[in-house]
């Protein structure tokens, strides 16, 4: 039995343990228990019913085999010839779709975002293509019926973003955006330019999965200092005339989040301690990935800040994502949210990538 074949007995085997588990009267009188066993029983039935539609093809496949070789008539013989041709691609499509079901799965791919956006080398014309990156990401998240929240927002004089902070949330939000992050560079000749000097500026974007309150622990009365101040516009004119915007360090890492948008000192509190847990959150991550050297190292980048993902070259109307030399025309478009055709390459990439690490991880026989 292959290795990979061992998996797929063993996840069968799972499937009908948690069956008969649901049917216990006790597990049918708790709640709890209910979700649990719903959540495993759906996300392993996908592989159960391809693994059983596997091992029918394959039964079949023999049973043509046997009546190709044994078959003395012409006629008859190329029936079972075409027979055997179309359930040997049948049976490579469903292994190819058995080893996709089998990758390990990111635990956050459901999880909501925290996007933030800053603007990096070049200026006021970094800030205005921040601006830019701000209105695709929005503009993305609408396309999919996304919910978008422009958490923080630090605007300068003349329409420019020196950060902004957007949540997002939906049904898979984090498995599309997560390849997001990273240095984003624009090349194009700036307004204020007389000479026609094309100038390139960048942006920095951070995808952080939204993080649960279970999964970091805070403790408020010692890891925390929050101030408390009035919230204040570009130029340092009053958004309004209480005391609501909230500044949170977190004393352990110095990690520092600062939120004003809302009127409500509470509400800014509540989304400033999200952000905050997910920067956390995000940056246990890194360590982790860091910290163990057989972690694969994608082509596709790590999200960090220092990855310089994609270019987009306004004289040449044209979007190219580095990591996967894919070239888009038509640079309006993308920045008008339509992003998927990137996303999706960089998705389907990731997933060649870790089915060639599985190929070679598994033992030829077991």
């Amino acid at each position: 039995m292959s290795g990979l074949e061992a998996t797929l007995a063993d996840v069968a085997r799972q499937y009908d343990d948690l069956q008969a588990e649901l049917a216990r009267p006790e597990s049918m009188a708790d709640p709890n228990a209910l979700r649990r066993l719903g959540r495993e029983l759906a996300r392993l039935e996908p592989v159960v019913e391809a693994f059983r539609e596997l091992n029918a093809t394959r039964d079949e496949l023999r049973g043509a085999r046997e009546l190709r070789d044994a078959e003395a008539d012409g006629e008859l013989r190329d029936m079972a010839r075409a027979e055997v041709d179309r359930l040997e691609a049948a049976e490579i499509d469903l292994v190819e779709k058995l080893k996709l079901l089998l990758l390990p799965r990111d635990p956050s791919d459901d999880k909501d975002v925290i996007l933030e956006i800053r603007a990096g080398a070049g200026g006021e014309e970094a800030a205005l293509f921040a601006s830019e990156l701000l209105r695709m990401y929005l503009a993305y998240a609408g396309r999919h019926r996304y919910k978008a929240e422009v958490m923080s927002l630090n605007e300068t004089g003349i329409g420019g973003v020196k950060e902004a902070i957007v949540g997002i949330s939906g049904d898979g939000a984090y498995s599309r955006l997560k390849f997001e992050g990273g240095t984003h560079r624009v090349q194009r000749v700036p307004s204020t330019e007389s000479s026609g000097r094309i100038h390139t500026s960048t942006a920095t974007v951070v995808v952080m999965p939204e993080a649960e309150e279970t999964e970091i622990e805070i403790d408020e009365e010692k890891d925390l200092r929050i101030d408390v101040k009035r919230s204040s516009g570009p130029g340092g004119q009053s958004v309004n005339t209480t005391d609501s915007a909230v500044r949170i360090t977190h004393l352990p890492t110095g990690t520092v989040v600062e939120i004003q948008d809302e009127k409500s000192q509470h509400k800014n509190k509540a989304k400033a301690m999200a952000v905050l847990r997910a920067r956390l959150l995000d940056a246990e991550r890194v360590r982790q990935r860091d910290a163990d050297s057989a972690t694969r190292r994608s082509m596709i980048g790590s999200g960090d800040r220092a990855d310089k993902i994609r270019t987009y070259n306004y004289p040449q109307d044209r979007v190219t994502d580095h990591r996967v030399n894919v070239d888009l025309s038509n640079l309006p478009r993308v920045l008008d949210g339509e992003l998927d055709r990137l996303i999706d390459t960089l998705i389907t990439t990731d997933q060649a990538e870790r089915l060639a690490a599985l190929v070679d991880a598994e033992p030829a026989t077991a």
